[in-house]
């Protein structure tokens, strides 16, 4: 059976196809609506984009966005031996984790953006080789400046691979296996916070710090290689104009405000450093915001705000991230300077957490098909509000499993708020702003994670100052109070989700 053509008959509604059969011609009259559901069955089995091997050219981005996760969180490990070897203290650090994602919080709104002036190929290769110069410059640094440099060179990789690999995704494989696909994708993401502290200690174990980077480029290096024969030009340039403001005021604003929250661990919040960056932080992004709104064509569309069940859910994202980020911060730092564990036991311990959040987060992701966002979110926060409690009372003479206990109590309960609370958020949107709201929930991520590294290291420090005695008796007062923060995130975040209505069955 073999059609020639489908010729559509608009007085009638109805499409005629000529197909041949038994050796005859026969003239076929096909519904509009059926010949529609036929048409859609059959695309949906095609990519938007023919690529002969998809796995293959969307590995270069898997690798480069695995390497990017990783990074985010493991060097929590070795911020202790980096303090020692590059002669700095807590507050000045703590810039290895928030510049590194301040940087991708810059970059990533702009990925759009980007896809429209330069091919697919060259943006890849691009963030691949920045992220591989900027762990060789932090690798080979002599001093604090210089790795500093090095992390924020890495941040622009990041902010460039990671919503590339989902883009690039939705283009190259056909739309009925995009659902196991992006499933595939978050896995890879989900298993680098897992493992990362696991792998870090070990190679801190049998190496120092600088190791850490170069085993960044050893597989960023391999990923260069395969996406130079592997990757294909699958997006359109445009050439769009390029508003420059909106991008200088987000840069003022974001850097404004992760600046004086870092600052005010070391010179308090009322001095005027901190204060004078956080004012000119917050009316850049006053600026920005009203920019936003006003431009036909936004960097950030804010206009999705105005789905009560994306701001809810974009809220309850930013907290529980907070309540992540904090945590994983401050816990690496315990066990070395509080217990006085060894590095190599410090990544084993933090294991347990890392595997129940990942297999946690797979799992949320499907109670929304049945419970939606209220309940997972409610009893989310209430679950990591008791590991938060547990952690906020530990002591020199803490017992690892209590710790461990703590820590999986904790990444059992935020990420059963978080995977909902997403999905509520973007299925609030509709076409085009899902894509808008996908990215503002990318970006702020990456804000509110470098925001409450330096919320926890300001209350870390005021905590240390608060108590006379041994080193690790007053770091770990200080641990107190950075939990103590983490605390009041995970109430915050309980009282947002008793206003969510989403139960599987409501809609905005």
């Amino acid at each position: 059976m073999i059609y020639h053509r489908t010729v559509f008959c608009c007085f009638k509604n109805f499409y005629l196809r000529e197909k041949i059969f038994s050796g005859k011609v026969i003239n076929v009259a096909i519904k509009k609506e059926e010949y529609e559901l036929m048409d859609n069955a059959q695309s949906g089995m095609k990519a938007r984009v023919d690529v002969k091997r998809p796995w293959l050219a969307i590995l270069p981005l898997m690798i480069g966005s695995f390497v990017g996760m990783f990074s985010e969180t493991s060097l929590n490990i070795a911020l202790p031996q980096l303090m020692k070897a590059l002669q700095v203290g807590q507050s000045s650090i703590q810039w290895l984790v928030t510049g590194y994602m301040l940087v991708i919080g810059i970059i990533l709104p702009l990925s759009s953006l980007f896809t429209k002036w330069f091919t697919t190929k060259k943006l890849v290769l691009f963030g691949l080789a920045a992220f591989i110069i900027g762990s060789l410059i932090s690798g080979f640094g002599i001093n604090f400046p210089m790795v500093l440099i090095g992390r924020m060179i890495q941040g622009i990789g990041t902010g460039i691979i990671l919503p590339l690999m989902f883009t690039i995704a939705m283009l190259i494989f056909p739309p009925n296996k995009l659902g196991t696909v992006n499933g595939i994708l978050a896995l890879v993401i989900m298993f680098a916070p897992a493992i990362g502290p696991t792998l870090t200690g070990l190679i801190l174990a049998s190496g120092s710090w600088r190791d850490i980077f170069f085993t960044f480029v050893v597989f960023l290096v391999i990923a260069f290689v395969i996406g130079l024969f592997s990757l294909k030009n699958v997006n359109q340039i445009t050439k769009p104009k390029v508003d420059f403001i909106s991008i200088i005021l987000s840069i003022i604003a974001f850097s404004g405000l992760i600046a004086g929250a870092s600052l005010a661990s070391e010179l308090g919040w009322l001095s005027v450093q901190v204060l004078a960056c956080l004012i000119i932080g917050i009316i850049a992004l006053i600026f920005y915001v009203r920019r936003q709104l006003k431009l036909e064509i936004p960097v950030l569309n804010m206009r999705v705000f105005r789905h009560r069940n994306f701001t809810l859910g974009a809220i309850l994202v930013m907290v529980d991230f907070g309540i992540i980020l904090s945590a994983m911060y401050l816990l690496p730092q315990y066990l070395q300077n509080g217990l006085l564990v060894a590095v190599a036991l410090t990544g084993i311990i933090m294991l347990p957490g890392g595997v129940i959040n990942a297999v946690t987060s797979a799992f949320a992701g499907r109670m929304y098909d049945s419970f939606g966002a209220k309940w997972p979110a409610r009893i989310g926060f209430i679950i990591a509000f008791v590991g938060a409690v547990m952690l906020s009372v530990v002591t020199t003479y803490s017992t690892i499993w209590y710790v461990i206990l703590a820590h999986f109590i904790l990444m059992i309960g935020a990420p059963l708020a978080m995977s909902p609370s997403q999905t509520s958020a973007l299925n609030s949107l509709r076409g085009l702003e899902s894509a808008d709201g996908s990215a503002i929930l990318n970006t702020m991520q990456q804000i509110v994670g470098a925001l409450a590294t330096a919320l926890a290291t300001s209350f870390l420090t005021l905590g240390r100052n608060a108590v006379n005695g041994l080193a690790a008796f007053k770091f770990t007062n200080g641990v107190h109070y950075g939990m103590y923060f983490t605390i009041a995130l995970t109430v915050i975040g309980f009282i947002v989700a008793l206003f969510v209505k989403d139960d599987g069955k409501y809609t905005d």
